[in-house]
């Protein structure tokens, strides 16, 4: 609850920093600086989530060939454990 209240705190803070003074007079009229300081860290944001979401990519394919791997393993045991149960039925009816 008390995050929730920080929050709507910062929020309303925000709101009143990008007002201007003729629409609200307590408003610092931050909007212009705001706007500024987003254009030059943009790109910078736009980098960063572009090399997560590589990462991500790579770690799902891996995560992907890895299942996919564990699959056939698992397949080629049950054949396995088949074959050695149709030997031992054979080597039960020769007896």
């Amino acid at each position: 609850m008390f995050s929730v209240i920080v929050g709507v705190i910062f929020i309303a803070f925000t709101v009143l920093a990008c007002l201007p003074k003729d629409i609200c007079p307590i408003g610092l009229e931050w909007g212009g600086y705001i706007i500024q300081s987003l254009k030059g860290t943009l790109p910078v944001i736009a980098a960063l989530v572009g090399i997560v979401a590589i990462m991500l990519g790579f770690t799902d394919i891996r995560d992907k060939r890895e299942a996919r791997r564990e699959e056939e393993e698992a397949l080629l045991a049950e054949q396995e454990e088949k074959n050695r149960n149709s030997e031992k039925e054979k080597k039960s009816e020769k007896k």
